[in-house]
């Protein structure tokens, strides 16, 4: 039978001499769960971008049953049955489920009939969301419900879903998995890319590694096992993301964080953060989990000085905060890694030299009276370029220019070289690979042996379970459960992710 759809000798470069995907196989067969592994820059997201008609191959052609095809734009790969669910959403957030649905469509906009398609296609695929309802309203789970619906509403007979687990709750992802199964129940075919190899190995049939833009080969997943599958992406044998990380010593009893009652409004004026109690001690790996959306960014934004808590106390290491000024917070001896590396952490077109100088540059040795001394600084750059392994071509590199894992090294080269008391790391390993996940894992759990305590929030369970020492469940502004790791069950934890507030008695 000839493949839904494949890739024959794919080859794409951009200028500068770059090879994004060189040769590439692929091969999806009718009514199966393609995955599609590698670490970032491996060229997954050209590959796809050459599939649904955003780049066209430089050498090589794509297939449609067994039928070379040629696409000019994304509109002849949505039209010959190719759909895209993007790890960022295109959705347009202020426009109705509808009305995102019949985005594209030619002709006029019908809105009752558009209604009538997304609650059935809901029904068929238990993908229930409200017609109605403004995509802004929605959680990050009904949104990408829409996303699904959208490319179902044209027909797509292949769906490609980049990184789709990344914002959702066990749970959650056990429901999307449901879905797929029942799409390829009625044959037609899905490529799943994403990097956590258990949710892999859940879903899909066959696997194909891709590594430095070429694929190593396509296997069975009944016959690879995770860590197999691990070492075809990095070419070396890495720490699992399900693999506690090991620890030199414990945690002391010196408490170096304390929130205390803790209230806080949203963006939009809304209760954000009910009376959350915290307590990191020296040493320790504090996890927070929880869906995005339920509080954990207002709560780093307070603790880092960024955001006006309304009620309650925050208290690093012995000082307490009193209104917003992250000076004092990184002062009395608090590190950040925020969410958003690149736009929040670090100033991406400055060059790594100057990222990594950020916190020190007003003081000597870098600084003599107001000017920065620019030989010190580079000096101190390669030094921790050195220390980090941070694989840039040199000091002056714009920081953009990496990686994502490099990016998340500079950001922690930066912050851990001013010996924090407190490192307040968010979801640190989103949108990483396998390699550079163990990395960043690697030297968080290094800082804690060196007496930093961490307060580490991510909506990813296999990290909090990786890391942390105790668990805690954070849930539209409340903390519903505090435990010891080895009390956690990934059930029940999933559960409070998702509010059930039975589990929350069960595990407390």
């Amino acid at each position: 039978m000839a493949p839904a759809l494949a890739a024959r000798g794919v080859t794409k470069r951009f200028p500068g001499g770059v090879v994004a995907n060189e040769a590439v196989d692929l091969d999806v067969a009718p009514g199966e769960v393609h995955a599609l592994l590698g670490e970032n820059g491996a060229g997954k997201s050209t590959l796809s971008n050459v599939l649904t008609g955003l780049y066209r191959p430089d050498e090589g052609h794509v297939e449609i049953d067994g039928n070379p095809v040629a696409f000019r734009s994304p509109r002849d790969a949505i039209e010959a049955g190719i759909g895209m669910v993007h790890q960022h959403f295109r959705l347009v957030e202020t426009f109705t489920v509808a009305e995102n649905v019949a985005l594209g469509r030619r002709g006029p906009l019908a809105r009752r009939a558009s209604a009538a398609l997304v609650r059935d296609l809901g029904d068929r695929y238990g993908l229930p969301v409200d017609p109605s309802a403004r995509i802004w309203q929605l959680s990050v789970g009904e949104q990408q419900r829409v996303e699904i619906l959208k490319a179902l509403s044209r027909d797509a007979r292949v769906l490609i879903l980049d990184e789709p687990t990344a914002v959702l709750t066990p749970h959650e992802a056990e429901a999307l998995f449901a879905v797929l199964r029942r799409m390829t129940g009625e044959g037609r075919s899905v490529v799943f890319i994403s990097h956590k190899l258990d949710e892999v190995r859940a879903v899909a049939d066959r696997v194909t590694v891709l590594r430095d833009g070429r694929a190593e080969g396509t296997r069975l997943l009944a016959d690879a096992t995770s860590r197999e599958l691990a070492r075809l992406m990095v070419g070396r044998d890495v720490v699992l993301s399900a693999d506690r990380m090991p620890r030199r010593r414990p945690p002391g009893d010196e408490v170096v964080l304390r929130v205390h009652g803790v209230e806080a409004a949203g963006d939009r004026g809304e209760p954000a953060l009910r009376g959350i109690d915290l307590t990191v001690h020296a040493g320790e790996v504090l996890g927070i989990c929880g869906v995005a959306g339920n509080g954990q960014r207002e709560l780093a934004e307070v603790i880092a000085g960024g955001r006006h808590a309304t009620a309650g106390t925050v208290e690093i290491a012995g000082t307490p905060m009193g209104r917003p000024d992250p000076r004092r917070a990184h002062r009395a001896g608090l590190g950040i890694i925020p969410e958003d590396r690149l736009h929040t952490g670090l100033a991406p077109s400055l060059p790594v030299e100057d990222n990594l100088a950020l916190l020190a540059h007003r003081h000597p040795p870098l600084a003599a009276g107001p000017f920065v001394r620019r030989r010190r600084l580079r000096e101190r750059a390669r030094a921790l370029i050195d220390e980090f392994d941070i694989r840039t071509p040199g000091p002056t590199t714009p920081t953009r220019l990496l990686s994502g894992g490099n990016v998340q090294k500079v950001l922690l080269a930066r912050e851990l070289s001013a010996r924090p008391r407190v490192l307040l790391a968010a979801s640190p390993t989103r949108g990483l690979d396998v390699g550079a996940i163990e990395t960043v894992r690697d030297l968080i759990v290094s800082a804690a042996d060196d007496g930093v305590g961490v307060l580490l929030l991510s909506e990813d369970l296999d990290e909090i379970l990786s890391l942390a020492d105790r668990v805690a469940v954070i849930y539209e502004g409340r903390i519903l459960s505090e435990l010891d790791r080895a009390d956690a069950d990934v059930e029940d934890l999933g559960l409070l992710m998702g509010g059930d507030l039975v589990a929350g008695r069960s595990a407390s």
